[in-house]
């Protein structure tokens, strides 16, 4: 992901309002960010705790969207729909998005399940085990950050 400044950060928000964008705080050490080992950036609002924001790159421009939290975690065998992780290392809870433009404003919402920290960059980074002899786990992990970026991307574009 290309590194973005915060101007371009709060006017990427697709499904916020204006005050939403101008309240919003950016993630603790945004200036020590390591963009390239990111398919997307998100985090929580401190203020507000079932708040979260994230912004992905597509077609080459930042896009973010607000993202609510439920209150409970789900544990029972879920699995991130972003990242598709199957080791289970974190909490996957489901978030919700009000959609963009009118469909917003008259109660439409998307939802999916997220690794709770999102922590998906950091999973599909991880050199998958070995399957067969033969298994090229370099080219498992490149396409894992493919897979990644095309469920973010398509979570996206579905909010219009």
């Amino acid at each position: 992901m290309r590194p973005f400044d915060e101007r371009a950060i709060r006017a990427s928000f697709r499904n916020a309002s204006r005050k939403e964008v101008s309240s919003l705080t950016l993630p603790d050490g945004f200036a020590e960010i390591d963009f390239d080992r990111l398919d997307y950036l998100g985090w929580f609002d401190p203020k507000m705790p079932r708040r979260a924001y994230v912004v992905a790159e597509v077609d080459d421009e930042p896009v973010g969207i607000l993202l609510q939290r439920t209150e409970q975690r789900t544990r029972a065998r879920a699995q991130c729909s972003w990242c598709d992780d199957i080791t289970l290392r974190n909490d996957v809870q489901f978030f919700s998005a009000r959609k963009a433009g009118a469909a917003g404003r008259s109660g439409g919402t998307i939802g999916t399940l997220i690794c709770e920290n999102f922590g998906c960059s950091d999973n599909v980074r991880r050199l998958p085990p070995l399957a067969y002899e033969g298994y090229d786990r370099e080219l498992a992990r490149e396409l894992r950050m493919l897979r990644l970026r095309e469920h973010v991307t398509a979570f996206v574009r579905e909010l219009g």
